[in-house]
């Protein structure tokens, strides 16, 4: 694809090198694939990719190519992760997997064929220092039992009404903000918790909303809105606790406002996109006292700081921004390719995101919680 992911996944590629030393493996920009021949040649004349094409089947096919990336539109990611399993090529595929359980099932059973494939969904966010520094303070327990938590993801993309619409509102493209931007306040929670096995979802009731019913389409004219501009899931954890995942576009007066909030028993953790060199963590163990004690959120600079063998560029006290997450995901995904390990998150993740999502779906048409199955 040579969409915005198209263009983030190949700037990744190409940075590699300033960020991390010591590799033992060369990625190489083969082949880029999209449908109009005349844009695949000038992005690939602008980007250095050795060749291009608009036939899916010759860059499935060629012996050269051991990685496809897939970042085109949701509903294209199917086709193309049928052929890329059969192919046995390894993968990297932007989220959603899939855009329903019939594909999603069918996915999972190539991909239980296929062991020696490796494969990675793409959530970008939780490869960002601060979001790495909590799941270690919740591996430490420092958190305890989770009690509640809150994680959204909040846009204002869509309350133009001058704009047309695009892909990514479109029911037919397989769009909708649940599976565009709610999928990854769904995988942050999950990440950052998943090392507590009862704090996988267990069942889960969900509210669809659509502001404008009517609105400019991709051609410009009237056209009926055909996915959610805004998804709300309550969701009851397997330990009992209550918490809320919640998608929109239509947050008047946001940015690109990823946040998680997670309260336990001995601890909480806050995040925020908007804030993101910053971890802040609240310690129920310090005492009280007139004045306030030593109660109260620290802030952790975590700023740059990864982990060897990132480098110290452009350094460890520079704000981190938001294609670090990519930089970071793409590199450890191909020194997992290179060194044949298993990556996560693994399109089987990618999955169990799915499911959780497809419960949310039914949820919203049948006005009941909806059961999650592991």
């Amino acid at each position: 694809g040579t969409g915005f992911m198209g263009k983030t996944h190949t700037y990744s590629i190409k940075n590699l090198p300033f960020y991390y030393e010591g590799e033992d493996f060369q990625p190489v920009l083969h082949t880029v694939f999209t449908r109009s021949l005349d844009k695949a040649e000038a992005y690939a004349e602008r980007y250095g990719f050795k060749k291009y094409t608009n036939d899916l089947d010759s860059v499935i096919n060629d012996p050269e190519i051991d990685v496809i990336d897939i970042c085109t539109p949701n509903d294209c990611h199917y086709e193309t992760l049928v052929k890329a399993i059969n192919a046995g090529k390894h993968i990297l595929c932007e989220k959603p997997v899939v855009t329903n359980m019939k594909d999603a099932a069918h996915v999972k059973e190539l991909l239980d064929k296929h062991p020696e494939i490796i494969h990675r969904v793409v959530f970008n966010n939780r490869h960002l220092p601060a979001v790495m520094r909590a799941k270690q303070l919740f591996d430490e327990g420092k958190i305890g039992r989770v009690l509640t938590f809150r994680s959204e993801y909040l846009h204002s993309s869509v309350l133009n009404l001058e704009k047309n619409a695009a892909w990514k509102q479109t029911g037919e493209h397989g769009g909708g903000v649940l599976f565009d931007i709610g999928s990854h306040a769904i995988d942050l929670f999950l990440f950052i918790t998943s090392s507590d096995p009862d704090c996988r979802p267990e069942e889960i009731v969900g509210r669809s909303q659509i502001a404008y019913p009517v609105r400019k389409g991709l051609d410009g004219k009237e056209w009926k809105t055909s996915a959610d501009e805004a998804f709300y899931m309550i969701s009851k954890l397997k330990n009992g606790a209550v918490g809320t995942f919640e998608g929109s576009k239509v947050a008047q007066g946001t940015n690109d406002e990823l946040s998680i909030e997670i309260r336990g028993e001995k601890g909480s953790l806050k995040f925020s996109l908007m804030d993101p060199n910053y971890l802040y963590y609240y310690d129920a163990s310090k005492p009280e006292a007139a004045f306030g004690g030593e109660r109260g959120y620290t802030a952790i600079e975590c700023v740059g700081r990864y982990a060897a063998p990132a480098t110290t560029f452009p350094s460890v006290k520079a704000p981190v921004g938001w294609l670090r997450g990519h930089i970071q995901n793409m590199y450890t995904f191909l020194d997992d390719v290179a060194h044949e390990r298993k990556s996560e998150p693994s399109v089987y993740h990618g999955l169990y995101i799915n499911k959780i999502m497809d419960a949310a779906l039914r949820s919203d048409k049948s006005g009941t919680w909806e059961k999650i199955d592991d």
